[in-house]
């Protein structure tokens, strides 16, 4: 089974969804069996690589609203992602453009470490403030999650994956996808937002079960195509001419 997430390391609730939905996978029995993709979607493509103002203000630019209601905003983020173990610190939190850390996880994520990777980046943004449009904090991240330098520089230091990048985002234009996260089950169910634990649960069982079920109407219909007149044969494939 399989779970898409589109996300971006700029959102604080696509943290807290990655934490309740791994609350779930703790729950679902059948965990093992499922395989997690992460892919890109920015919040602002067009955003700078250095930014002068901190995220508050950037809340009051957005909104329209006061710089206190901002802060009273992220406030209440931070409480939520308490409950979830997370430990938003937005007073350091450096705003920059997210893309280079996007084509990191991509990268990452072929190599088996998209999961630890992208968990080092919500940390590294939301929690420890530091800068991940920075190609240095990318290779830390990179050094600590056991990837191969050499290739990660070249990675950063070049076009690759950019494509990926671009592939996701279009691809969640297509499904209608306007805001993040958004989670995707055998292509079939979708979760949209950082939802309770207790309904990412509920559609992992639903999506199980519906792919168990599949299968064994698979199987009984092999079962019956090989099998006529009292005489089970395995079907050999045809001869070339």
């Amino acid at each position: 089974m399989k779970v898409q997430i589109w996300s971006d390391i700029a959102c604080p609730f696509c943290y807290i969804g990655k934490k309740q939905l791994e609350t779930a996978l703790g729950q679902f029995p059948e965990n093992e069996q499922v395989e997690i993709e992460f892919k890109s979607f920015e919040l602002d493509p067009h955003a700078p690589l250095d930014v002068d103002h901190d995220v508050h203000d950037m809340l009051v630019k957005k909104y329209g609203m006061s710089r206190s209601r901002a802060m009273a905003m992220n406030e209440q983020v931070k409480q939520a992602g308490k409950e979830k173990g997370i430990d938003f610190q937005f007073d350091p939190l450096v705003l920059t453009n997210t893309f280079d850390a996007h084509r990191l996880a991509q990268y990452a994520g072929q190599k088996g470490k998209g999961d630890f990777v992208m968990e080092e980046l919500f940390q590294a943004y939301f929690t420890d403030g530091k800068h991940v449009g920075d190609r240095q904090i990318l290779l830390e991240i990179a050094e600590k999650a056991g990837l191969d330098l050499k290739e990660v520089q070249q990675v950063l230091s070049g076009e690759e994956f950019s494509d990926h990048v671009r592939e996701d985002e279009k691809e969640a234009r297509q499904l209608g996808i306007q805001a993040v996260p958004f989670f995707l089950i055998n292509n079939k169910y979708s979760v949209a937002g950082a939802q309770p634990a207790e309904t990412f649960l509920r559609a992992l069982e639903t999506a199980w079960t519906e792919e168990a079920d599949q299968a064994e109407k698979e199987a009984a219909n092999s079962f019956e195509a090989a099998c006529a007149d009292g005489v089970c044969a395995v079907p050999t494939p045809k001869e070339e001419a």
